[in-house]
């Protein structure tokens, strides 16, 4: 394994795109293998006004808030809120969802894959670690203070408000140590 095998995107350096529905804003922080025909995306979305989310057909989503109060998801059969002290919500990009802020905007951030991809996202504050059972890739977005995510010992800092990620192989060891970050693996 080697360390520059590991990149990293910093928020600010990502140009937001305008909704079209004026509603909000999105960085896409990466989309492999290309914007136009992805088979995963991250991105952070900055929700100004509440409204119905993008469908998006045939894609497994994970939802975490990032910042502001949190908001309401009403699906067809349930509704659901989200903090910044909420777990990721995994749902149906096919699912019709209306999003409604509970006290101002919101900063989220997304993980979306293709129908047939198994994923996760859970929140890390603290340590983790785990060994890679199969071939994935895995992706670690960092809040605030400087995180460490470490693959087979070599050490990588990710800085806040960035996103790191990289292709693993079996067998490889990772351990992630941050205050506030979100972990990801699919």
């Amino acid at each position: 394994m080697r360390v520059e095998d590991t990149r990293l995107v910093r928020l600010a350096d990502i140009p937001p795109t305008p909704w079209r529905n004026g509603g909000g804003v999105t960085r896409e922080l990466v989309a492999w293998p290309n914007a136009q025909d992805w088979d995963w995306r991250i991105s952070v979305a900055e929700v100004a006004s509440s409204g119905p989310f993008s469908r998006f057909y045939g894609v497994q989503r994970w939802l975490a808030i990032l910042a502001g109060a949190g908001v309401r998801l009403d699906f067809p059969r349930a509704s659901v809120e989200l903090t910044p002290r909420s777990a990721p919500l995994a749902f149906s990009g096919e699912d019709p969802v209306i999003c409604s802020l509970l006290d101002g905007a919101v900063q989220d951030l997304n993980l979306m894959l293709r129908a047939g991809a198994a994923g996760s996202m859970r929140r890390v504050a603290g340590s983790l670690g785990s060994t890679i059972d199969v071939a994935k890739t895995v992706a670690l977005y960092n809040l605030a203070a400087p995180a460490i995510l470490r693959v087979d010992g070599l050490a990588f800092g990710v800085p806040g408000e960035s996103l790191a990620w990289r292709r693993l192989e079996p067998g490889a060891r990772v351990d992630v140590e941050a205050d506030n970050a979100l972990w990801m693996e699919w």
